[in-house]
């Protein structure tokens, strides 16, 4: 299904968890001079405008990331205040870093990035941000390429999975989809965005996800209250395989500022 867009959703609370977890990450991978892979099913714009006509009429950001600048989340050693800093000098105080925009300024010259995006409006707006970065921009379905891609050269790595979840049997799917992309690529840092619903949709999934005793798994929930009366996402989730050490002290960290919503 391609009716979804983000920048209804840029910003929200639920994306200040998956883009602090995800810089944390990349931040950890790059602190070696070795190169790494980084590959996204589900990419988006890459880059959204937070005075969006879209963006303002939800008041998302607003009460995610702007309040978490605001009371200073992310202290300016953190990789994700350094690219929020990149970003907004380049495009301006209410420009806001989707994952692929992420992705590309916290990685290097000998790193490999991969995108998949099937909308084409979002497919044109992400090649276009992405133009000055060497990555890679594909029109497809995510976890095709995925498949086609694993194992990458460099094997040192991370895929980064964050469906719209559009339709119930998103759930069904995604255990099997990462057992086959783990088993493909067994060392890579493989994370898995959800959001957290008032019907709790999630948990057949992730109760098959932990169940499959995964190497250095790590599941980090977080609840917010919901954005406005009758939205029906109050939090997100993380599931991530091959975890790099010491994250567990940073979803501490989000959870504890998250507890104080």
């Amino acid at each position: 299904m391609l009716s979804y867009q983000h920048i209804y959703h840029a910003g929200n609370l639920a994306d200040v968890q998956k883009h602090a977890l995800l810089a944390w990450v990349l931040g950890y991978l790059t602190q070696k001079e070795k190169p790494i892979t980084y590959i996204e099913t589900h990419s988006g714009r890459g880059l959204y405008k937070l005075d969006a006509a879209e963006a303002v009429r939800t008041g998302e950001a607003a009460a995610g990331i702007r309040r978490a600048q605001r009371e200073g989340w992310f202290r300016p050693e953190h990789p994700m205040a350094r690219v929020l800093e990149a970003v907004q000098a380049r495009h301006g105080a209410m420009a806001y870093p989707g994952s692929p925009l992420i992705a590309a300024n916290l990685l290097r010259d000998q790193d490999s990035l991969y995108f998949a995006e099937l909308h084409p409006q979002e497919h044109a707006a992400l090649s276009l941000a992405l133009s000055s970065y060497g990555a890679k921009v594909y029109r497809q379905d995510g976890f095709d390429l995925a498949q086609s891609l694993l194992p990458p050269n460099p094997r040192r790595g991370m895929l980064l999975i964050d469906p719209s979840y559009e339709v119930k049997a998103d759930y069904d799917r995604l255990p099997a989809v990462i057992a086959k992309l783990h088993r493909k690529w067994n060392v890579g840092v493989i994370a898995l965005w959800y959001p957290i619903l008032t019907d709790n949709r999630h948990a057949s999934m992730t109760t098959a996800l932990k169940s499959a005793n995964y190497p250095k798994a790590v599941c980090h929930e977080v609840r917010f209250p919901p954005a406005r009366e009758g939205h029906r996402m109050v939090g997100s989730g993380m599931f991530v395989l091959n975890t790099p050490f010491g994250i567990e002290d940073e979803m501490d960290r989000l959870s504890k500022l998250f507890a104080q919503l």
